[in-house]
């Protein structure tokens, strides 16, 4: 029942938050704050569980729930946390916390609203980290979607409408795609066993032709590789990032596009392991294109947050390379680079959104010279461009070189193609900080007296996650072991 509660609490979370508007304008982020601190003390909970295999499931699982919700067509209400799904929801709340930071002092236009949206985005985001009825995984993929949308329609920027609807509508025709293949199994399922069935070890048995099973896990692929993003499904993100809130590009960069690469290791490899398999070349030769494509693209950029959104794509690459390498190795670099990946792009998006709220600009040919001016700003975004590089040390090293030491064993060429990868990340990321922080200093460009350092407050939010970058670099067994329970029931 705490699976349901996850879930719930953010629902209800939200609701509060917006009726806390009418009391006091600042209560809505409060409120937030409070419930994501309770969903983080019952996450926690769940990890002190003992793991067991439930009657009607295969593998280790924390937390395992399932309840009548339309058995007249064999859908069910159920949920299941085993240690991949715990990682990704521990990283879900510690970045809804973050995201309801940035947004503390950025957000003050009908607040409650803004974080009811939240928190809705982010119950559906935890619903799809715990669904193992297929119907009920993409009823939670559609409700993170409409949430995300009115977050960068109502409180983007410039050209927030178009960004918006270009979302939407890649999102929502890609998921209508999936639906396609998610209705597709069941249909099998019944021809085969006589029973229309939506449960994820249910419909592992399901045997289909060659070419069928080719072409319902290219609809599931269409449908999480768009919001992983790979190229060439990835445009809509630079647009979607560039004009979201502050707080919208940390859930999109740090949890949404994790939820395409947790529907790929859950759903896609394993219901269609052999196609997969035979899928894999082109998969990886894609996600070789992603690294070195969109590290090309950003060096290109002049908009700091658009740069900072084709680099998300490029690292999310090494994440399409492990899954599909699919050897242990490659997989636990992938999880590893998606938890690493979400706490350095969401604290490089909260960068370049707190500049943008003093100083009412992302061009970088407007800036320069910030080092003396602002000394604590500029030490983070060192820190956090090292980490997007690969630091040895810290998480994102040992996710993209895990990822890569597995690919190795698949594909010698393509992963020597997508380790160049990682001396573009060095060139975009030094170019950053020299372009920002070095050089000399023009106050006729910006507004000199709008450029103040970061506060304790920001401070504190940005020390978690780099405390989250070193533990994952200097103590990776800590999240390795929690993923190895996943992976020893899939391989």
């Amino acid at each position: 029942m705490i699976l349901a509660w996850l879930i719930l609490i953010l629902f209800v979370g939200g609701l509060a938050a917006w009726l806390a508007d009418f009391v006091d304008p600042k209560l809505p982020r409060v409120v937030a704050l409070i419930f994501l601190a309770v969903d983080g003390l019952l996450l926690l909970n769940v990890l002190g569980a003992t793991p067991f295999t439930p009657a009607d499931a295969s593998g280790e699982w924390l937390a395992y729930l399932k309840a009548d919700w339309m058995p007249r067509f064999e859908i069910y209400f159920q949920l299941g946390m085993d240690g991949l799904s715990w990682l990704m929801a521990i990283l879900t709340v510690f970045l809804g916390i973050m995201a309801t930071g940035a947004a503390w002092n950025e957000i003050h236009e009908r607040a409650g609203f803004f974080y009811f949206n939240l928190l809705w985005t982010l119950a559906g985001v935890m619903g799809v980290f715990v669904a193992l009825d297929l119907f009920l995984f993409f009823f939670f993929w559609e409700v993170m979607l409409i949430p995300m949308y009115l977050i960068i329609a109502i409180w983007g920027h410039e050209n927030k409408n178009y960004a918006a609807m270009k979302f939407f509508i890649f999102t929502q025709v890609s998921g209508l795609l999936m639906l396609i293949g998610i209705l597709a199994m069941a249909y099998f399922h019944y021809l085969q066993f006589g029973v229309f069935s939506f449960d994820y070890f249910a419909l592992q048995n399901v045997q289909l032709a060659a070419n069928t099973s080719l072409l319902v896990m290219l609809l599931f692929f269409v449908g999480f590789g768009t919001k992983l993003p790979t190229v060439p499904l990835h445009s809509w993100l630079p647009d979607a990032h560039s004009q979201a809130p502050t707080a919208g590009s940390v859930i999109l960069a740090g949890i949404l596009l994790k939820t395409g690469a947790y529907g790929l290791i859950r759903f896609t490899v394993p219901l269609f392991e052999d196609a997969a398999r035979a899928f894999a070349p082109v998969a990886m030769t894609l996600a070789a294109v992603s690294i070195l494509y969109c590290a090309k693209v950003a060096f290109a950029q002049t908009d700091l947050k658009r740069l900072i959104a084709y680099t998300s794509v490029s690292h999310m690459g090494f994440v399409t390379l492990g899954v599909f390498a699919w050897n242990e190795q490659a997989v636990q670099g992938a999880v590893m680079t998606m938890l690493a990946h979400g706490l350095s792009a969401a604290a490089l998006f909260m960068l370049a959104g707190g500049l943008q709220h003093r100083i009412h600009t992302r061009n970088m040919e407007q800036m320069g010279g910030f080092w003396p001016r602002v000394p604590r700003m500029s030490v983070i975004a060192l820190f956090f461009s090292i980490a997007a590089l690969g630091m040895p040390g810290l998480g994102n090293f040992v996710g993209e070189f895990l990822a890569l030491i597995g690919a190795f064993q698949i594909s010698i060429t393509l992963t020597a193609i997508a380790a160049l990868g990682l001396i573009l990340a060095s060139v975009y990321s030094l170019w950053v900080l020299q372009k920002v922080f070095q050089g000399s200093y023009e106050n006729d460009k910006v507004d000199d007296a709008a450029l103040v350092d970061l506060s304790r407050q920001e401070m504190v939010f940005y020390f978690a996650m780099m405390a989250g970058l070193v533990w994952m670099g200097v103590y990776p067994g800590t999240f390795l072991n929690l993923s190895a329970m996943t992976l020893g029931s899939l391989f």
